[in-house]
């Protein structure tokens, strides 16, 4: 029997030949299945389109073990895997903690695992356009730099070897649902997708209802919002490393010290851009536009000499010619600070 075709599986085949990179032909796949209706759409149009693109399809499913039931779904689940002939692999989550952050981390590290084990290139999710404009409101929330607010982009990478990929960025969720339902595909929902803790949620269930009420197709724009600014910010990383070569004080050690009165002499936004830039080089966490703002003021041309620890983890600190940091977070034996304390002098500081 040929497999089913529809305007769905015509859009997502498009897609892939426009981005032969996002899912390449003959690569081994490893989809994250949680049972829900985004993730088993994933799993139907990708099995259907596997005839033309030769993938070999791995499943994986995580029990976070935060429901009683959690087994008997993941089961369930399992044996349906094994009925359409898709390998399944289940992990249990042995010290559940019942935050969205743990959870994601848990999930991303039993995956990448999974992905080396079995060779996979990519881990597939299931996140949509939906997924994606939810991600821009709560990062808009939170005062995220423009570079957050570009997340969920078709592809990161996990490790040298293993790719994240995000198909499902050309569909809504509204769109998913009527995937499984053409596809007949079985649902094994997670109730915690309704549970109004978690912020995410909150934010599908009541304000994006509202910004669709005001304005009907809101969620569509604000994703093809995100989506050009993460276009946007891969050409300008581009210039920014060439822009930061300028600043280094050896431009052959990009973990090396950084010029500061070069930094501080340049238009304010490119200040702000270049700095970010060069603290990710350097394997900072990432950083608030309050908490860069906060930074730049201290690095003012007429402020002397002075350190900074980041709420990520780390320390800064510079003389009057130079910005320098420090993985480790501060001198020995020097006790804990907070990132919001003013600049202090340093003892050998010209």
């Amino acid at each position: 029997m040929a497999a089913p075709w529809s305007p769905f599986h015509l859009r997502l085949h498009r897609l892939l030949l426009r981005r032969p990179q996002l899912l390449p032909q003959h690569a081994t796949l490893l989809l994250a299945v949680s049972g829900g209706q985004d993730s088993m759409a994933l799993v139907g149009l990708l099995r259907d389109l596997q005839r033309l693109h030769h993938w070999r399809l791995l499943l994986w499913h995580g029990d976070h073990g935060w429901r009683p039931d959690s087994a008997q779904r993941a089961s369930a689940l399992e044996s349906w895997a094994q009925a359409q002939g898709l390998p399944l692999q289940l992990e249990r989550w042995q010290r559940p903690q019942r935050q969205e952050a743990a959870a994601r981390h848990w999930r991303l590290e039993q995956l990448q695992r999974s992905a080396v084990q079995s060779g996979a290139s990519r881990v597939v999710t299931g996140h949509t356009a939906s997924d994606r404009a939810e991600t821009l409101l709560l990062q808009l929330a939170r005062g995220s730099h423009r570079q957050g607010m570009g997340s969920l982009r078709w592809l990161r990478p996990l490790n040298a070897t293993v790719q994240l990929a995000r198909p499902l960025l050309v569909f809504s969720r509204s769109e998913t649902g009527q995937i499984q339902r053409l596809l007949q595909l079985p649902l094994w929902p997670d109730p915690s997708n309704d549970d109004p803790r978690f912020s995410r949620n909150r934010i599908r269930a009541e304000v994006l209802p509202v910004l669709e009420a005001l304005h009907p197709g809101a969620s569509r724009r604000l994703s093809g919002l995100s989506s050009r600014l993460a276009d946007e910010q891969e050409g300008q990383q581009q210039l920014e490393q060439l822009a930061l070569q300028a600043l280094l004080v050896e431009p052959a050690n990009p973990h090396g010290a950084l010029r500061r009165r070069a930094l501080m002499q340049l238009e304010a936004g490119n200040r702000r851009r270049l700095l970010r830039a060069w603290l990710e080089q350097q394997g900072a966490a990432a950083v608030s536009a309050a908490e860069l703002e906060r930074l730049l003021e201290q690095l003012e041309p007429q402020r002397g000499p002075g350190e900074r620890r980041l709420p990520g983890g780390g320390h800064l600190h510079w003389t009057r010619e130079r910005l320098h940091w420090d993985a480790g977070g501060g001198k020995p034996g020097e006790p804990p600070g907070d990132a919001d304390r003013p600049a202090v002098p340093h003892e050998h500081e010209p």
